[in-house]
C-alpha cells in the first residue's frame, strides 16, 4: 500500500511491544502510541487528515471505541487482536498471531460489517442489561489478585446467589411488552446456543439484533435452562417461561429509574432511559483475510 496507515499501540499494555513488532516488520505503517482514553480523537484526527485506513491494536473495547469514528464512513479498520478475548476478530477470521495480523491489517481485503447502536453509543458485539453488569463489575474488583479467568469463575458463582429481577417494558414493531427480569442481552447477528460456540455468531446466520429475556431469577432454574438451550437449541428454550428471544432490528426499552449501567462489548457505561437500541447495517468497513485462491 503506498500511502502509509496510522497505526495505534497502546503503550501500557503488556503486549505493545510485540505489536510494535509486528507492526514494523509488516511494514507502511506509522506507529502512534496512544492510550485508550484519548484514542476517539487520535482517529477522528487521522481521518480528517486523510486516512482511508486506520489500524488498531487492541481488545473489544478499543477495537469498538474506533469503530464509533468510523461508522458510516468509508475508512476502513485493520484490527491487531491484542485483548483478552478478542471476539470480533475470530467472527471475522482474523489470526489472533500479531505478525499475520499486522501483514492482513496492511494488505487484506475491505468487507462491510453490522454494527448495533446502544442509544449513540456503537457496539461490535454485544450488550447486555442487569445480572451481566454486576458480574464484570465483580470480576473486575477480583481480576488484580486472582486474574481474570480464576475471577470471572469466582464472579459468575457469586452472581448466581444475588439474581435481582427489575421491570422492563420492550417496545418491539409497535407493540409493548411487559417483563421481570435479571437480565437482558442483545447481540449483533443470530447468536449460537449449542455447545461448543454457545453465545458465538451462528455462521451465515441471519442479521438483526439478537434479544434475549430471562424471566426467572431462580438460579438454578436458569441453569436449567442454560443447558437446556445448549442440547436442544433456541427454539426449545425459547418455549419455556423462563426466556424469551427474538431477532429484530431496532428496540426501545423502558426502564424503571432513570439511569442504568449497561454492558456494551464488556464495558460497563452509564445511561439514561430509555434505551434504544438499532441494527446499523453494512456500517463499517474492516480489513479480513482474502479468501483462498
Amino acid at each position: 500500500m503506498a500511502v502509509t496507515v496510522p497505526a495505534f499501540i497502546n503503550p501500557g499494555s503488556g503486549n505493545a511491544a510485540e505489536a510494535r513488532a509486528a507492526l514494523e516488520a509488516a511494514g507502511g505503517v506509522e506507529i502512534r502510541e496512544t492510550e485508550p482514553a484519548d484514542l476517539a480523537k487520535a482517529v477522528e484526527k487521522a481521518v480528517r487528515a486523510g486516512a482511508n485506513r486506520i489500524i488498531v491494536a487492541g481488545g473489544d473495547g478499543t477495537v469498538a471505541a474506533a469503530a464509533g469514528v468510523l461508522a458510516g464512513t468509508d475508512v476502513s479498520l485493520g484490527i491487531l487482536p491484542a485483548g483478552t478475548l478478542n471476539h470480533l476478530a475470530k467472527d471475522l477470521s482474523i489470526p489472533l498471531d500479531l505478525a499475520e495480523a499486522a501483514k492482513l491489517a496492511v494488505g487484506g481485503k475491505v468487507i462491510t460489517i453490522d454494527v448495533g447502536r446502544a442509544g449513540e453509543r456503537v457496539f461490535l458485539n454485544t450488550s447486555s442489561i442487569g445480572a451481566y453488569v454486576l458480574f464484570v463489575r465483580t470480576r473486575e474488583r477480583l481480576e488484580r489478585r486472582l486474574g481474570y479467568w480464576l475471577s470471572s469463575l469466582v464472579a459468575a458463582v457469586r452472581i448466581a446467589f444475588r439474581l435481582r429481577r427489575f421491570r422492563v417494558e420492550l417496545e418491539l414493531d409497535g407493540a409493548r411488552r411487559d417483563y421481570r427480569t435479571p437480565l437482558i442481552f442483545i447481540g449483533i447477528g443470530e447468536r449460537e446456543v449449542k455447545l461448543p460456540h454457545l453465545g458465538g455468531r451462528v455462521e451465515n446466520g441471519k442479521r438483526g439484533l439478537h434479544v434475549l429475556i430471562v424471566e426467572s431469577a431462580n438460579s438454578a432454574r436458569l441453569m436449567a435452562l442454560a443447558f437446556a438451550a445448549a442440547a436442544r437449541g433456541l427454539e426449545k428454550a425459547r418455549r419455556s417461561p423462563a426466556l424469551d428471544a427474538m431477532l429484530v432490528d431496532e428496540c426501545r426499552i423502558e426502564l424503571p429509574f432513570a439511569s442504568a449501567r449497561i454492558s456494551v462489548d464488556g464495558e460497563i457505561i452509564e445511561v439514561k432511559g430509555p434505551l434504544e437500541y438499532s441494527i446499523w447495517r453494512d456500517a463499517l468497513h474492516v480489513v479480513v483475510p482474502r479468501a483462498p485462491a
